[in-house]
């Protein structure tokens, strides 16, 4: 069995040990799960594609067929022209574990060791929504993604979605046409754009966002790889919104698993006779949070599990920090998260007092501070 390229890794500025992930996370036959259980036994690609036939068939899911591709694999996967496609089409490798690599996505149990990336992941992605839906949206899901997308990218959130046809669009043209940000979470390669008249839109996206994907830039997509890329995007946003979704749609899956991660379910309602929105009606009878607004959301949204610095620099605790005005702002950034004497917040942001008692009252409707006495306040 060959090694990685190192000649290769180091003439591009990557490690040997990116390598053999690359090497190892593209072969055929290896799944998520299986790829997961390879480097949970043996700690590291390297050493997976070092063992012994005896060693791998300990693993389970290993059977004959790929203990033979694995010991084989510089057969099966050509990292050299893999890392040459890369470097022309100005597409990073970003390594889990490594910098750059989009933190959220630590959470999945199964998380892809490589991902392509096309354009600039950043912090702030952090504070993100996913917009999935039906390829077929009616006029009516259409703009109300629109809408959305639009109003979340305005107020500093990012938008995830998939690129497809309907609402996915929908949802990537209205956080651009904010001036926002958006990621696009492929099924299938970088070099293999689905669908095809959606190229000029990932290039849109990698200039004001990111296009990302976990398969080879050649992989052509399949039915397969999307309900695996929903995962994604659903571990990449704080919420995932869905707006029209029929009974079995893909974008119900991405719903389930933005749940089983812990995070938030939402659903805008559609017309009771549309076949477009029975999906996402029923999310909203079995529990799904019912959103109407871009503040629905943010609201809904509560503290999250670490602060993310914004471009302006404030430190954000609560997505719907991002609708503050200044005053609620200063008078916020003015309390601690333990308890606060108000006279002390009023000393501290300098304004009049009748102010800060008024703008304590929005804070706490809007669910970011909470009362302790009728002194104290502290930040939720």
């Amino acid at each position: 069995m060959d090694g990685p390229d190192i000649t290769s890794a180091e003439h591009r500025g990557l490690d040997d040990e990116t390598v053999s992930t690359l090497r190892l996370s593209m072969l055929p036959g290896i799944g998520p799960r299986t790829l997961t259980a390879l480097l949970d036994t043996f700690g590291s690609p390297r050493r997976v594609l070092a063992a012994d036939n005896s060693q791998l068939a300990a693993v389970p899911g290993v059977g004959p067929k790929l203990i033979h591709t694995i010991r084989t694999a510089a057969d099966y996967v050509d990292t050299d022209s893999i890392l040459q496609w890369c470097q022309s089409h100005d597409c990073d490798l970003l390594r889990k574990g490594r910098g750059g690599y989009p933190r959220p996505l630590e959470d999945l149990s199964d998380a892809p060791p490589i991902l392509f990336a096309r354009g600039t992941l950043t912090r702030t992605d952090e504070l993100a929504v996913a917009i999935v839906g039906t390829r077929h949206a009616t006029a009516y899901g259409t703009r109300q993604a629109d809408r959305i997308a639009y109003g979340l990218a305005k107020a500093g959130v990012t938008v995830v979605s998939g690129l497809a046809r309907g609402i996915d669009a929908a949802a990537h043209d209205g956080a651009l046409s904010a001036g926002g940000r958006t990621i696009a979470v492929l099924g299938g390669g970088l070099g293999q754009i689905y669908p095809p008249e959606h190229v000029g839109l990932a290039d849109a996206i990698a200039a004001d966002g990111a296009v990302i994907s976990e398969y080879a830039p050649y992989a052509k997509p399949r039915g397969g790889m999307f309900p695996q890329r929903n995962r994604i995007i659903a571990a990449l946003a704080l919420a995932t919104l869905v707006i029209e979704a029929p009974d079995r749609s893909g974008s119900l899956i991405t719903a389930r698993q933005a749940g089983e991660l812990g995070r938030d379910v939402l659903a805008l309602p559609g017309p009771v006779t549309s076949r477009a929105s029975r999906g996402t009606n029923q999310l909203i009878r079995d529990g799904a949070t019912l959103v109407q607004t871009v503040d629905d959301i943010l609201e809904s949204l509560g503290p999250m599990a670490r602060s993310v610095s914004t471009d302006d620099g404030h430190e954000v605790r609560n997505p719907a920090e991002l609708k503050l005005n200044d005053v609620e702002r200063t008078v916020l950034e003015s309390i601690d998260a333990s308890s606060t004497l108000i006279d002390q917040v009023i000393a501290r942001c300098g304004l009049p007092a009748h102010q800060v008692m008024a703008t304590i009252s929005v804070l706490e409707i809007r669910h970011l501070i909470r009362r302790q006495s009728g002194h104290y306040v502290c930040r939720i």
